[in-house]
């Protein structure tokens, strides 16, 4: 059992955030979590709800935490949010919050396809907020993951909700890649990250160790069902998802998935030392999804 860890989790109520925030809390480390949603809290546990991360509280109750664990971000824009305030200046404010609280390191999920040479404006905002992290002065691990899977994800979500239609879309050929990594692993990663000094200062790609066409997944996870699969012109797909706020596909969930982004996997699985579960096999088993 690790007893001596203070961490802190920013976007508890995420995806990502409830897995992992379950995980540190079996492993009894004392835990900070703080989202702008209420959310169920776990033993050892201390829930901060705060709109904007400005509340006086937050800074005494995170003081001197041996690690920020940052998750909080969006994928899609709207006129309510968009990418630098969330992605990138929430991270500012984050990144000058641990310094102030004289927090050791943190840890960030970033993207994967994020460079210096992007063009995209999701991928953008995530490479300036990685800009804030690496020249803060503080320790950090960055992650770069691809499609993290697991129970309620918003991928698998999104496909489950097109089975219900009786009807999955894919936009294009379908022979784009992705290398989907289990939740259950991440959270392991993650932790990894925070307690062993091999993962300090340095950006990894958190990818899993299967590299599948889309419109192979697109059939794995429909197996057993009736649901027809039909392709569509890109441009259709693109035409539907600016006139379409609720359409299957945002115009960069478009630009993320035709990206055929590849990791390297061998490299985080040497460096964590873990094994982890093929996303393939989990289908096969039919523990997944």
């Amino acid at each position: 059992m690790v007893k001596s860890l203070k961490i802190v989790v920013t976007g508890a109520s995420g995806f990502i955030a409830k897995n992992l925030r379950k995980y540190l809390s079996e492993k009894d480390i004392e835990l900070i979590s703080i989202s702008r949603n209420d959310f169920k809290n776990f033993k050892n546990e201390i829930k901060i709800i705060s709109k904007n991360y400005n509340d006086k509280n937050i800074l005494k109750k995170i003081q001197n935490s041996d690690a920020l664990i940052h998750l909080v971000g969006i994928g899609k824009q709207s006129v309510n949010s968009d990418y630098d305030v969330i992605n990138t200046d929430l991270t500012k404010h984050v990144v000058n919050l641990s310094k102030k609280a004289r927090i050791k390191k943190i840890i960030f999920l970033s993207g994967l396809g994020v460079s210096p040479n992007t063009s995209l404006g999701y991928f953008i905002s995530k490479y300036n907020a990685e800009k804030q992290i690496t020249d803060s002065g503080l320790e950090f691990t960055i992650f770069r993951p691809s499609y993290i899977v697991g129970k309620d994800d918003l991928f698998s979500k999104n496909l489950k909700n097109q089975i219900k239609s009786g009807e999955i879309i894919i936009p294009g050929s379908g022979t784009y890649s992705i290398q989907p990594i289990h939740v259950s692993d991440v959270v392991k990663v993650i932790f990894e990250s925070v307690s062993q000094l091999r993962f300090n200062n340095k950006i990894i790609d958190l990818v899993g160790s299967d590299n599948i066409t889309f419109e192979k997944y697109v059939k794995l996870f429909s197996k057993g069902t009736k649901t027809k699969i039909r392709k569509i012109k890109l441009e259709d797909a693109y035409h539907e998802a600016i006139r379409n706020s609720k359409s299957n596909f945002g115009i960069d969930d478009l630009n993320i998935l035709i990206g055929n982004f590849k990791g390297n996997h061998k490299k985080l699985s040497k460096l964590s030392k873990i094994k982890f579960q093929s996303v393939l096999e989990l289908f096969q088993s039919r523990r997944f999804p």
